[in-house]
């Protein structure tokens, strides 16, 4: 069975999501701890800023609980009383649910956002050089990748701005036909204009002007960038020199003034200026707007941008939510799949146990027979085998699929005494080296599969043949 226990930005405070923080090397010496206790065959442990979540294949639920709470009172003892208030706990199918979640980002602080999924992965990445990977696990990090690339692929979730710094980066790119090669400056070293300008940066800005009314920080700032630090005093000087200016500094009044405009464009040869005014009281005079090819925002217009974003990702996220459905419930009927087979191999086996005993009782009163004789008599053990398993061995391949069916490998498992499912993909017997693998789920794979080859359920992205901010 798959248990989960976990803190996240909902359930817990930041103090106590601080002091239950893994780091990368930590979990590489931990997580073999984890797994030497007989009830927790395999384990990953995810730790970021937002949340630290342990899941584990284990043999049985109340165990596997202890298992991990001996093993956060070792390594986080100060964390353990505060654990028991604000843990959530999940098995079987609510677990990976809520790891197909997390892992499209539809459980983050901000919905969409792109860092969880590289850092699911490289919690994955950190259990297999930990060799606590095994099938079980494996089958189930392959699906929430799966899940995950099918969300950024069919849906719009990640393609609208949600925070004041992205949709100025965003609007900058919708003004410039490319935004290569352009030049910023920032009017004040505040933590948004920074924001601005990094994603900026990643979009392929070239080159950057720093002007902060302490000289040092604009230095700094600069240093970071890989830009030019400017006088504060000169600004005006540099100003024309951009393409992109985003101001948010702490001044009473306008640093940029509408008696300023002609100088700047005429200086830029009315090329276009896009300026971001993020600064509360406003830096940049309105009456800038009604200059040809100067295009100004404020707070209010990016928080428009901002709100519009927030909605799209919303409606983005209804879709998400119903792949992530169905894709639990295609891992849940690769589940049940797993019982089929040893179950049909059984019944067989038990079905000619019987025969064949019974053939052994009553071979005095069938007297001497000879080779042919013997043939036969085997010939029509197997045939009436055969018969009378063939409709359970097709009702019982059918289950997985049907909804009435899923329950049967069990009742048959019942009914012909069979004895308890052998488990597949549970037991510490079965962990393997992450290299070892049955089939992965074709197509769907992400970068660090190539790390773990284990078998993976089909997802439904693969059978259709679509191609499949949380920071730490």
């Amino acid at each position: 069975m798959i248990y989960l226990l976990g803190v996240n930005h909902r359930s817990a405070p930041l103090e106590v999501r601080e002091g239950l923080h893994f780091q990368r090397e930590e979990l590489e010496k931990s997580l073999p701890r984890l797994v030497a206790d007989p009830s927790v065959s395999e384990a990953i442990i995810l730790s970021t800023c937002n949340r630290t979540e342990v899941v584990a294949a284990a043999s049985e639920q109340e165990a596997a609980a202890d298992s991990i709470q001996r093993f956060i009172a070792e390594r986080r003892p100060a964390q353990v009383e505060a654990l028991g208030r604000h843990a959530y706990r999940m098995i079987e199918l609510e677990a990976a649910r809520h790891l197909f979640r997390v892992a499209s980002s539809l459980d983050s602080m901000i919905v969409g956002e792109p860092q969880i999924l590289g850092q699911v992965k490289e919690a994955y990445a950190a259990a297999v050089s930990a060799g606590t990977v095994g099938p079980a696990l494996s089958a189930l990090m392959q699906r929430a990748f799966a899940c995950a690339k099918r969300v950024r692929t069919d849906t719009a979730i990640a393609r609208n701005p949600v925070s004041i710094a992205f949709a100025a980066a965003e609007l900058a790119g919708k003004i410039f036909a490319s935004l290569e090669g352009r030049t910023i400056m920032i009017l004040g070293a505040g933590e948004m204009s920074e924001l601005a300008a990094r994603h900026l940066m990643k979009q392929g800005v070239k080159g950057i002007f720093v002007a902060n009314r302490t000289y040092h920080k604009a230095v700094e700032l600069a240093r970071e960038f890989k830009g030019t630090a400017i006088n504060f005093d000169r600004y005006l000087e540099y100003l024309p020199k951009a393409d992109i200016v985003i101001s948010s500094t702490a001044a009473p009044h306008y640093v940029i003034k509408a008696e300023d405009g002609p100088a700047i464009m005429k200086a830029r040869r009315h090329r276009p200026l896009f300026i971001v005014d993020i600064a509360m009281p406003r830096d940049v005079d309105p009456g800038l707007n009604d200059f040809d090819n100067l295009y100004l925002y404020n707070i209010d217009d990016l928080q428009t941008v901002v709100d519009g974003g927030l909605a799209e990702r919303m409606r983005e996220a209804e879709v998400a939510e119903r792949m992530v459905e169905e894709e639990v419930r295609g891992y849940a009927a690769w589940l049940r799949s797993l019982e089929v087979k040893p179950t049909i191999v059984d019944l067989r086996r038990k079905f000619q146990e019987v025969a064949e005993a019974e053939i052994k009782r009553q071979r005095a009163r069938l007297g001497g027979l000879d080779q042919k004789q013997e043939q036969t008599i085997g010939e029509i053990v197997s045939a009436v085998v055969n018969k009378l398993l063939h409709h359970p061995t097709i009702e019982l391949k059918r289950a997985p699929e049907s909804h009435d069916g899923a329950d049967l490998p069990r009742v048959a498992r019942i009914l012909f005494d069979l004895g308890a499912a052998r488990p597949d993909l549970d037991g510490r017997e079965d962990r393997q080296d992450s290299s070892v693998a049955a089939p992965p789920a074709p197509e769907t794979a992400p970068s660090v599969e190539s790390e773990a080859r284990n078998a993976g359920p089909e997802s439904p992205s693969a059978r259709s043949g679509r191609p499949p901010n949380e920071r730490a």
